[in-house]
């Protein structure tokens, strides 16, 4: 039986479905809900979300995963938020209703307005101010495109009649039927809007992407009381909020500088915790927000990959090489070792630390002798070489790092083959969990120590258990002479050639 007030609930609304996960105040997970969610591609390059069916299948998951622990609404403690970075909503301030589909982070229809921006020489001032790199990744140009594009958008932004938001922020929106417009540090860290040293918006940057200072939300820390929500049943409070890659770190338990966390889901995003110095990366990598709680913000350097388990969906979605994920330790592990492939999945460009919105993937090496399991096991290398390009550049950063210990989570970290490949090529132990659904347990832990049930980070590290260990088996110059070779097929890729 659940205590009264005990309990706390995560609504993890991802890139390819929404969840809510019932957690008890010692974050051991109760019960939860999930529900998939369909991706549109209208034109080569765009990605959208039907914003209105996130918010109804949030609410619906939330009530499924409340009834699943047997609780009422006087039982739950508060509700965590943590959601797809930087897609991009634009609704109506009036009804909440959006006016167009959620342009998804994965969206390339702006590359040619961040070219711009680079050939402009803005680069160095969005990166001062951002931490972050003009791409089509980022919010500010999804959403001027938006404003741009939208019949009447701009005129009805300039007049406060509309709102913006990345997701965790049309959630709260709606959630507390138009009664809180805001945002937490991490999130608003990812829009290229906000001062990440100020924990401000940034108003020379909002008059370079002609954003009206109206559309914005308020930036609380990631703990905070961000509302009520009465559509459950009863009234809950809203008191945690962060983007999942920075809720994943949190529930992975990097509290501590150097700590470093990757998470392999639709994409990889790798963060190296430095503490309070936003450490400016000279290798191409991201400065971002880790956390902000009492107006006091850590940081962290990230590595985003962009493709990763969509590698597995295209290889049994689209050539039909595997039934399901589940085939793949296997398949791999028949592959034959004289064929060296390189599977270069640059499906929507690639990221970190090579940013090229135009660069598109690319299999390297095939010969009359490759076959499905070549193939296969390219592609699950391709998750641990381009993860190894990250830590590689975050080791150039930030020689104070030390030796990493990589704490991972999400769908690929379940394959043992996947996870054995990245320390070998990583020369460094990677450590899974015994709960795997570290981002919603790091919404779960916000909104929990918002509440007093729980401490604060550097006493809370006793939620986090090890599953296993892999420890590095290739020989290093083995390791380093394949990495190279990695590198050598990406620069092809973006050579064209």
């Amino acid at each position: 039986m659940i205590p009264r007030m005990g309990l706390l609930l995560a609504l993890d609304q991802g890139t390819t479905s929404t969840r809510a996960i019932a957690f008890d105040a010692s974050l051991r997970p109760r019960a939860m809900a999930q529900i998939p969610l369909p991706q549109h591609f209208p034109e080569p390059g765009w990605v959208e979300h039907d914003a209105e069916q996130i918010a109804s299948h949030s609410l619906a998951v939330l009530r499924e995963a409340l009834a699943r622990a047997g609780a009422t609404p006087a039982e739950v403690a508060g509700i965590g938020i943590t959601n797809q970075r930087e897609t991009t909503v634009l609704w109506e301030r009036a009804t909440g209703r959006p006016i167009a589909p959620a342009i998804v982070w994965q969206d390339r229809r702006t590359a040619p307005a961040c070219e711009a921006l680079r050939e402009a020489g803005h680069g160095a001032l969005i990166a001062a101010r951002t931490g972050l790199l003009p791409d089509p990744y980022f919010s500010a140009t999804k959403l001027a495109w938006l404003l741009d594009r939208v019949e009447g958008a701009r005129a009805a932004a300039e007049r406060g009649a509309l709102c913006f938001g990345t997701i965790e922020s049309f959630l709260l929106f709606r959630l507390t039927e138009g009664r809180a417009h805001a945002t937490d540090a991490t999130n608003a860290a990812r829009t290229m809007l906000l001062d990440i040293h100020r924990g401000a918006w940034d108003e020379e940057l909002l008059a370079l992407f002609r954003i009206p200072r109206a559309l914005l939300p308020e930036v609380r820390d990631c703990a905070a009381p961000f509302g009520e929500t009465s559509l459950l049943g009863g009234r809950i409070p809203i008191l945690g909020m962060a983007g999942d890659q920075q809720a994943a770190t949190l529930g992975q338990a990097c509290f501590a500088p150097g700590m470093m966390k990757a998470t392999y889901g639709t994409g990889c995003f790798a963060l190296l915790v430095t503490g309070e110095a936003a450490v400016p990366s000279r290798h191409r990598l991201l400065t971002t927000i880790a956390w902000q709680l009492g107006g006091r913000r850590s940081y962290a350097l990230e590595g985003a990959i962009f493709n990763a388990g969509t590698v597995v969906q295209w290889l049994r979605d689209q050539l039909g090489i595997i039934r399901d994920a589940a085939e793949c330790d296997a398949l791999a592990a028949r592959a034959n070792p004289a064929e060296r492939l390189h599977f270069v999945p640059a499906f929507t460009g690639l990221g970190a630390p090579w940013w090229d919105a135009a660069a598109r993937g690319a299999i390297l090496g095939l010969t009359r002798g490759s076959g499905r399991a070549e193939i296969l096991r390219a592609a699950l290398e391709s998750v641990g070489l381009q993860t190894a390009d990250l830590l590689q550049a975050m080791r150039r950063d930030w020689p104070a790092m030390g030796e990493a210990v990589l704490r991972v989570d999400g769908g690929m970290s379940r394959s043992d083959w996947t996870m054995q490949f990245l320390a070998d090529i990583l020369g460094a132990p990677v450590d899974r969990p015994v709960v795997q659904e570290t981002t919603a347990l790091g919404a779960a832990y916000l909104a929990g120590l918002q509440a007093g049930l729980l401490p604060p980070p550097g006493e809370a590290a006793g939620f986090w258990a090890l599953d296993r260990r892999f420890t590095p088996a290739m020989p290093r110059a083995e390791a380093e002479a394949r990495h190279a070779a990695w590198q050598g097929a990406v620069r092809r890729v973006l050579e064209g050639g």
